[in-house]
C-alpha cells in the first residue's frame, strides 16, 4: 500500500492526518509542499486543489482529513 500526504507545517488537518497514520502504524510518505514546488505542482495535478492536506492512497485522492474515506480506502 502506498500512501502520500502532501502537507504544510502550519496545517492542523495535516497534523491530524499524520497523527492518525502514526497511531495506527500505517507507513506514509510526506511531502512539504511549502518547500517543494515540484511536489506542490504534482499535488495540484492529482487533486485540482491547492489546499492541504491532499492524501493519495494507492492512486485514490482525498482532499482534507476525511477519516471515514481514509478508512474506506485502507480496507
Amino acid at each position: 500500500m502506498a500512501i502520500i500526504i502532501y502537507s504544510t507545517p502550519a496545517c492542523s488537518y495535516c497534523t491530524q492526518a499524520k497523527k492518525y497514520f502514526r497511531e495506527n502504524r500505517i507507513p506514509f510518505t510526506e511531502y512539504d509542499v511549502s518547500k517543494d514546488q515540484r511536489r506542490a505542482e504534482e499535488m495540484v495535478r492529482k487533486s485540482g486543489q491547492t489546499g492541504v492536506p491532499v492524501i493519495d492512497i494507492n492512486g485514490r485522492t482525498i482532499v482534507g482529513f476525511n477519516k471515514t474515506e481514509i478508512e474506506r480506502l485502507l480496507r
